[in-house]
């Protein structure tokens, strides 16, 4: 189509030909292509005065200049998305205690021109592979010890149990305490696809298997009840603060006991990705590498 339009443009198709740097014949050729394609003549031919286009030609001429510019234009926007940390980024996250750091990794990635907007969606740590899969997600946060085969990611921080436990509790005042030793405890459990299962893995293992007496299946939930005095909870990751949402004042205790960890990685594809989802996936590596990401996990 360029080389046609170039062609009519011209005139001429050796003149079409210098402007395009390419042979006369490949010019030639292209017309023929195009008029075998639709089985019209499209261009008149004069050994001396070069070439014209028939009415039909005219026709096609305006409406292969109209595709042209749409694919130009695509082609500018194409590269404009790839390289640009402008537009959206859709994150889904399966991380309890997401809002502690993500705000932070983002205000890396706010432009001067606030042009980039972000879609961020809580879910369970299946709807989010599932959802970076779909391509509803451009990354995720998610625990990658359950990833799917097809799911790429970056393990972020490794993080250990620990015991959360009201700050006035006999248990607080310990440098650190054994699972046996929660037995006789009333235990606070978060209720979330993986996590249950993680945490009921780490009682059948250690032999000791508290009464569970409240379910919640939110992060802060589980804080509240701990911090009123309903009882413990064993969980992985540390808000920014020892402070419930009800105001009462906690105390996490490293777990000593040789429990498996929970990955906390950020899923995204590595390759021909959007600069914008690459530098995302950059900070949340450096936020917990370099950063300040350690605070939220609890050191044995």
């Amino acid at each position: 189509m360029r080389y046609f339009v170039t062609a009519i443009a011209h005139g001429n198709i050796s003149r079409a030909a210098a402007d395009l740097n390419v042979a006369a014949s490949a010019v030639a050729a292209a017309i023929d292509q195009i008029e075998a394609r639709f089985q019209l003549k499209l261009v008149n031919r004069h050994r001396a005065r070069g070439i014209e286009p028939t009415a039909s030609g005219k026709v096609f001429t305006q409406k292969f200049k109209h595709l042209l510019e749409e694919y130009d234009a695509l082609l500018f926007e194409g590269t404009e998305l790839k390289q640009s940390l402008k537009g959206d980024l859709r994150i889904g996250y399966y991380a309890p205690v997401a809002p502690a750091f993500l705000p932070e990794i983002l205000s890396g990635l706010a432009g001067q021109d606030g042009q980039t907007t972000y879609h961020l969606e809580e879910c369970d740590n299946d709807r989010a592979q599932a959802g970076l899969l779909a391509g509803d997600f451009d990354a995720i946060l998610f625990v990658s010890d359950v990833a799917r085969p097809q799911v790429e990611f970056d393990v972020l921080i490794e993080a250990p149990a620990y015991c959360l436990v009201p700050a006035d509790h006999p248990i607080a005042r310990q440098a650190s305490v054994r699972l046996r030793h929660l037995a006789g405890e009333p235990l606070i459990v978060l209720n979330r696809p993986v996590a249950a299962d993680y945490y009921r893995m780490l009682f059948d293992e250690a032999g000791h298997s508290p009464a569970a007496l409240a379910y919640a299946n939110s992060t802060e939930m589980v804080r509240s009840l701990v911090g009123a005095g309903h009882g413990c909870a064993v969980l992985n990751m540390l808000p920014g603060t020892d402070i419930s949402y009800a105001g009462h004042r906690l105390a996490a205790v490293p777990i000593t006991d040789p429990l498996p960890r929970l990955s906390l990685s950020v899923g995204y594809g590595k390759s021909n990705q959007r600069r914008l989802v690459s530098q995302f996936a950059r900070l949340c590596r450096d936020y917990f590498r370099d950063g300040p990401g350690h605070r939220h996990v609890v050191a044995g």
